[in-house]
């Protein structure tokens, strides 16, 4: 090895590596597909919550709230709420009961079911 080299070898060898942060390297994997529910019911339970009503949700008729984040490519998110890995467990225990994940959030407790919470999980993990 050249004596120019190797003095660029040991210079760079001893430089600090910076830690590599940022929402990339602290994000969990996508969220797997959920495969109970029916997300054809999910849609129209959508609607009849007026989710809608705070929530910009493709595929649903007036559904176009500003409120509330749009929940377009849903199934392609890290996370929900900024709170709890996006999976079909959490996000049916947010739907259920969002006071409970983050008291005093703005999304209100709308009395949705389990049974509803799996069919509007599988209708929004369609959307990635």
């Amino acid at each position: 090895m050249s004596r120019r080299l190797w003095i660029l070898a040991t210079v760079l060898t001893a430089l600090p590596v910076p830690a590599v942060t940022g929402c990339a390297s602290t994000s969990p994997p996508p969220p797997p597909e959920s495969h109970a529910g029916r997300p054809d019911r999910g849609a129209e339970l959508i609607a009849q919550y007026g989710c809608g009503s705070c929530h910009t949700v493709p595929g649903v008729d007036r559904a176009g709230g500003l409120v509330g984040p749009p929940l377009t490519r849903f199934g392609a998110r890290s996370y929900i709420a900024g709170e709890l890995p996006n999976n079909a467990d959490n996000l049916r225990r947010w739907i259920t009961d969002p006071q409970a994940v983050e008291p005093g959030t703005a999304m209100p407790n709308l009395g949705v079911s389990a049974i509803d919470a799996q069919d509007i999980a599988a209708y929004l993990y369609t959307l990635d």
